[in-house]
């Protein structure tokens, strides 16, 4: 397997219709949303998704979430960290060669090579990783409604004096319609240092074109999330012509003359700049 040799940028096309793409605990559970109205996914709630698909995929990850099926026995980051085969051998407390633990670490799970990690573990073990794909929060191009709907629970939860009613009242919010860009990077400079290869570029691409498989739940049911398409540009070299910033702006989307409230993805015009001798690979998932 060899190493990533050239930049690769992405942007992925999300529609949420009537789902709640990424609720703000701090604001009872209600769709994220900026100042502007617009829609947000955070970029943990995205690198959380990617990492199930990994996962889903046959591959090593670190931070496996308590909902998804574990791949291996351990509860705990920290016992994942140091107990888990070659690492423990290396396990030394404040003397553990940091250089030899990473690399052993990124070796062992693809979302540590990918995204970085920083260990912090009880012993003396302090070790960061800084991973080559960078991915930001998602926004959506238009404002977002946000509909909440008040509803009851039909059963007791608990008997005796600690029972509550059973038309209990609760709240369920959820954004009617809403067109999200995630946009991302992939570093050269650190994919040498991490050792995340072309292979991997490849699995973090399946991954983005499947985000939401395996991930329905009251608050996004299946159909709600969807994938509708991938820009991905791969670049002839590891520091190009071309900035990030640059490559996200040329692809430009924008509701239709006349359409307020857009409902779905044709409500929108989606054109690319073109950038000299750099055409993104365009995968259409609708």
């Amino acid at each position: 397997m060899s190493v990533l040799e050239h930049k690769i940028d992405f942007a992925v096309l999300v529609t949420a219709a009537n789902a709640n793409p990424n609720g703000d605990p701090l604001n009872g559970n209600r769709p994220r949303e900026n100042y502007d109205s617009c829609g947000e996914i955070s970029d943990v709630c995205i690198k959380r998704k990617i990492r199930n698909r990994l996962q889903d995929m046959g591959e090593n990850v670190y931070v496996q979430s308590k909902d998804h099926a574990r791949t291996d026995d351990f509860t705990n980051l920290s016992d994942r960290a140091t107990k888990n085969g070659h690492l423990s051998q290396l396990v030394k407390g404040k003397d553990t060669d940091q250089d030899a633990f990473a690399k052993a670490a990124c070796e062992e799970w693809i979302d540590v090579r990918s995204f970085g990690q920083v260990f912090a573990i009880k012993g003396g073990i302090s070790v960061g990783v800084r991973g080559p794909v960078s991915i930001h929060q998602a926004v959506s191009v238009s404002p977002v409604n946000i509909v909440s709907l008040q509803i009851t629970k039909c059963v007791n939860g608990e008997s005796g004096k600690n029972a509550k009613s059973s038309d209990t009242m609760g709240m369920k919010h959820m954004v009617e319609f809403g067109l999200y860009v995630i946009k991302g990077s992939i570093n050269c400079q650190l994919a040498e240092k991490t050792g995340f290869t072309e292979e991997d570029a490849e699995k973090i691409k399946e991954a983005l074109k499947t985000l939401f498989e395996n991930d329905s739940s009251a608050a996004r049911p299946d159909g709600s999330m969807e994938v509708c398409r991938l820009y991905w540009w791969e670049h002839d070299c590891k520091t190009p012509k071309y900035t990030s910033a640059k490559v996200h702006r040329s692809l430009k989307i924008k509701a239709k003359e006349g359409v307020e409230n857009p409902k779905s993805l044709d409500d929108y015009d989606i054109t690319l700049e073109t950038l000299d001798g750099l055409t993104p690979e365009v995968i259409d998932l609708v």
